[in-house]
């Protein structure tokens, strides 16, 4: 049957309380509830197979180590496991902690209640909860009741409930606390619900030091958050004897509100919410009391609920539950914290390193893009926080390896390095893992291996060919504003070649030398940076290069401790990036002593002119001279202590 054209002749809609002086709208939430967890018994009955006596036992260790003070344990009429698990915590030394309570449900049925009780007889806390439908709905289709005689059940169960309990001489050793729920109260008359109640609490005769649980539950969710907020208010501002009573929530998520249902009816006055871990319940479930209690931390306000290792919950609640988790349930679910988008990527990495450089510590103000909690408080590693996929942009790869290697890549050299990503994560059909990155990253700017040219020895001298101004009386020979003289041994493609050349320092002096085996490239951009520091302090360099007389350009990376031999390691990486992208260029080469192995011949099958003496005159980086002998740049400066 398809859709109706005109729902409004099937469905009404739900009409708003007129409470036009409402004060919720106005207020915050500056404290914790009392929290309810009801996973051993709302949460429990609406699983395909409910857990068994072990994983129930398991979930209330859990609950207890979270800092619940208050679990409602089992519906003890209901089955002979729930009436057993009930004796088992209660006749076990030690296995309910001191300050907890140990809640069970029953119908209002003395019956029912009588089994209860006895569930929980020499429990030190126990709290009885019993309810009945109020709602026109239940009571015409469900119960045949009529309003008189909902309220006249109520106080005769609320009454025999007490004399079994609190003025039951045999009950002394046990602190009897006592919760009433107008079942369906979202969709009763308000009217009702408070005169139900008024009733109630007389026949139970609460204290302030011992309130009576009033638990106003949205049963089938169906207006939005502000009604059930306003209903909510109107309950608070007209119960007599307030300060005798607790005015607990339990939310249902049939519309998909109960996260904001929750929040804006403590707004309004509510003291107590019911729910389970990850919104567990009947139909679309309970209110989610891991969202609740992490949107007040969030905010600033300690929910009194520890979920410092969120994955153990999980993984206890998927095991108990045979349910898992949403991947995008607010902060439990594995990719809420996670980033695939290039501009979110991007976005999360600067905030990141803004904290890292102002030296941010666990407790200074978090303010990062896209991430409204630390994935480490609770429990989340930041190695989850950005994955990459063909979707992703620069950031995301460029993350991983800063995390990974502790290299902060050039912005040239992301948007070069994020191609090939993406080319490989295109190529097998699925996100790179982070280890996959760091690979692909090694292998591609040869940091491991670089099987074409590896530098064996080297020294860096002044080239004196060209004689120098005539030093002033009494002075040394000032040699500053002459080249740079390369001599050195490199391996290329495992054979030793004996190398030399000249430049204005050692990158373009290598750079003169590889000209002489038909390597022309120009440099481009060069960027460095320390790792680690003290004695231990690396240089990272990056060199990009345009191949003469193209626009091509290909990146390099070296590292090293010494900042020279890491800028030379850079120029060969990006020499051998050069070689992969043109195959079929071949090499000048000679042999160890300078004799000639091959020929560079141009497309007429000429032989090739090669340069001499070529100059290469490279950008500035930070703090390092664009000519001259070799300055100690800012990375020595580091490993020095200056």
């Amino acid at each position: 049957m398809p859709m109706l054209k005109d729902p409004s002749k099937k469905y009404k809609r739900f009409p708003p309380l007129a409470l036009k002086d409402r004060q919720w709208p106005d207020k915050t939430i500056d404290r914790p509830p009392r929290w309810l967890s009801t996973d051993l018994r709302d949460g429990n009955q609406s699983l395909v197979d409910p857990m068994d006596g072990e994983q129930k036992w398991t979930y209330f260790k859990m609950l207890c180590e979270l800092g619940y003070k208050e679990i409602e344990v089992s519906f003890p009429s209901a089955s002979q496991t729930d009436f057993d698990f009930t004796r088992r915590l209660v006749e076990t030394p030690g296995a309910v902690p001191d300050d907890v309570w140990l809640q069970v449900l029953s119908p209002c049925r003395e019956e029912f209640i009588r089994r209860t009780v006895d569930s929980l007889k020499g429990a030190k806390k126990a709290l009885l909860h019993i309810y009945v439908a109020t709602s026109e709905c239940f009571q015409r289709i469900v119960f045949n009741m009529t309003e008189e005689q909902n309220l006249a059940l109520a106080v005769k169960c609320t009454e025999y409930a007490r004399s079994i309990t609190k003025d039951d001489p045999s009950q002394a050793g046990t602190e009897w606390a006592f919760e009433f729920s107008p079942e369906t109260f979202s969709d009763s008359r308000p009217e009702f619900v408070l005169q139900i109640c008024e009733a109630v609490k007389k026949a139970w005769e609460p204290s302030v030091e011992n309130p009576i649980i009033f638990n106003l539950p949205a049963t089938v969710e169906m207006s939005t958050p502000n009604v059930y907020a306003d209903q909510i208010e109107y309950f608070c501002r007209n119960i007599s004897e307030r300060e005798k009573i607790c005015v607990s929530l339990h939310p249902h998520n049939d519309r998909g509100c109960a996260i904001a249902a929750a929040e804006l009816a403590q707004m309004a006055g509510a003291d107590r919410v019911e729910g389970c871990l990850f919104g567990n319940g009947e139909r679309t479930g309970n209110v989610d009391l891991v969202t609740l209690a992490l949107n007040l931390y969030t905010q600033g306000i300690h929910p009194g609920i520890d979920f410092s290792d969120l994955g153990r919950v999980i993984d206890v609640v998927e095991v108990s539950n045979k349910i898992p988790v949403h991947p995008r349930a607010p902060y439990g679910g594995s990719l809420v914290v996670c980033a695939f988008s290039g501009s979110h990527q991007d976005a999360i990495k600067k905030g990141f390193q803004l904290r890292k450089t102002e030296g941010a510590t666990s407790e200074t103000k978090w303010q990062l893009p896209y991430l409204p909690l630390d994935p480490q408080d609770i429990g989340r590693t930041y190695e989850a926080v950005i994955r990459v996929n063909s979707q992703s942009g620069k950031g995301g790869a460029a993350w991983i390896i800063l995390r990974n290697l502790e290299l902060d890549l050039p912005r040239g050299l992301q948007v070069a390095f994020s191609k090939i990503v993406q080319k490989k994560a295109d190529e097998v059909g699925r996100e790179l893992l982070s280890a996959e990155i760091q690979d692909l990253f090694e292998t591609t700017y040869f940091l491991k291996d670089n099987p074409r040219f590896t530098l064996v020895d080297y020294s860096i001298t002044t080239d004196r060919s060209a004689s120098p101004a005539p030093p002033a009386p009494g002075k040394s020979v000032d040699t500053k504003n002459l080249k740079r003289r390369f001599e050195g041994v490199i391996s290329v493609d495992g054979q030793e070649h004996e190398l030399k050349g000249t430049g204005n320092g050692p990158i373009s002096s290598l750079a003169n030398a590889l000209q002489s085996i038909g390597i022309e490239l120009d440099v481009a951009d060069y960027k460095e940076h320390a790792i680690g520091g003290g004695r231990d302090v690396k240089a990272a360099s990056y060199i990009e290069c345009t191949a003469a007389g193209s626009n091509q350009k290909v990146w390099g990376v070296g590292v090293h401790e010494d900042v020279v031999q890491s800028s030379l390691i850079a120029l060969l990486s990006a020499a051998s990036n050069f070689m992969t992208s043109r195959p079929n260029t071949p090499l000048l080469l000679r042999g160890k002593h300078g004799s000639r192995m091959s020929q560079d011949l141009d497309l007429n099958g000429s032989p090739k002119s090669l340069k001499a003496n070529g100059n290469l005159s490279i950008p500035k980086p930070n703090g390092v001279p664009k000519s001259g002998p070799d300055a100690v740049s800012v990375l020595e400066a580091k490993a020095n202590g200056m």
